[in-house]
């Protein structure tokens, strides 16, 4: 069977990401409707021409265009509760900047103080980086990469819908930070770095960027049980945040070797519920499921 390279993937992530961030995904959503864009309430079937945030309710893995959100059935504002967003907190945000994407809340587990630097590991349309804004405050800054030029566009433009002038969108892969040595407080990222071949450069390179003393807290997917290859090699199921996640072993691994202490991995077996969601009838929830990960970079 065919092994994927890093480059292919890459390439995949982009163009399932572009697609998007142009998409309907965080567009217009019909009132009271439970689709997560017009788009997708008028479709009679939801398939792979829909919106490109949605798992397509196939019991075909192949044909599966998986995404990191509950699926076609749910808004993005509802996804997003479900993973433990407030009401409070979404009605917050810019238009079009909620994609219902991701596995967490990163928000939650970060402990963001007033005047911290804050860097969002794939920054997307900029949700995160925008609720991260208003908690440091004036006097703080938060920096969102990502490597999609078109969610990049996405979110500046999200920004001067706001106003908000302690936000910064850069273009840039995670594994290369365009970001200086020591000069970020807390790193967050949500359902992002599974995404990465090369998962133990964006740990090395987050130990850079961070000032001694800083925190990583992320929400990310994970292995619990070993994938079949057919599963593994499935580009749609990477895309979809499922056939590029790591063991517990492994990310323990990344960490420590990068520098990390204190570091802590919870695995939440709940998130299987909305995990299955996203390709129905496939078992890759039986193999994954999401996880807080937060780890500080010693201060000498």
């Amino acid at each position: 069977m065919k092994q994927l390279n890093n480059d292919e993937i890459r390439d995949a992530v982009r163009n399932h990401y572009g697609k998007t961030a142009e998409g309907c995904c965080g567009g217009p959503v019909p009132k009271d409707a439970e689709a997560c864009c017009v788009a997708d309430a008028e479709a009679e079937v939801v398939d792979e021409n829909a919106c490109g945030c949605g798992a397509t309710p196939s019991s075909d893995i192949s044909s599966a265009q998986g995404g990191c959100c509950s699926g076609p059935a749910l808004s993005p504002d509802k996804t997003s509760k479900a993973l433990g967003y407030s009401s409070d907190e979404l009605a917050s945000l810019p238009e079009g900047a909620n994609l219902g994407l991701g596995c967490g809340n990163p928000q939650a587990i970060a402990s963001i103080k007033q005047g911290e630097t804050v860097l969002d590991l794939g920054s997307g349309a900029g949700m995160d980086c925008f609720l991260a804004a208003k908690t440091t405050g004036a006097r703080g800054l938060v920096i969102g990469v990502d490597m999609t030029p078109e969610m990049i566009a996405k979110a500046k433009l999200n920004a001067e819908k706001t106003g908000v002038k302690n936000v910064e969108f850069r273009l840039g892969e995670i594994e290369n930070l365009p970001v200086a040595d020591n000069n970020v407080d807390v790193i967050i990222s949500n359902c992002v770095i599974n995404l990465s071949p090369e998962k133990w450069k964006v740990y090395s390179e987050a130990f850079r960027v961070l000032k001694p003393g800083g925190r990583i807290a992320v929400s990310d997917i994970v292995l619990t049980a070993a994938l079949p290859e057919e599963l593994q090699n499935d580009l749609s199921l990477y895309t979809g945040c499922m056939a590029g996640a790591s063991s517990l072993p492994d990310i323990e691994s990344y960490l420590s070797e990068a520098g990390f202490g204190d570091i802590r991995i919870s695995p939440k077996d709940e998130s299987r519920e909305f995990i299955r969601e996203w390709v129905p009838g496939s078992k890759t929830a039986d193999y994954v499921v999401s996880a807080t990960i937060e780890a500080i970079k010693p201060r000498a």
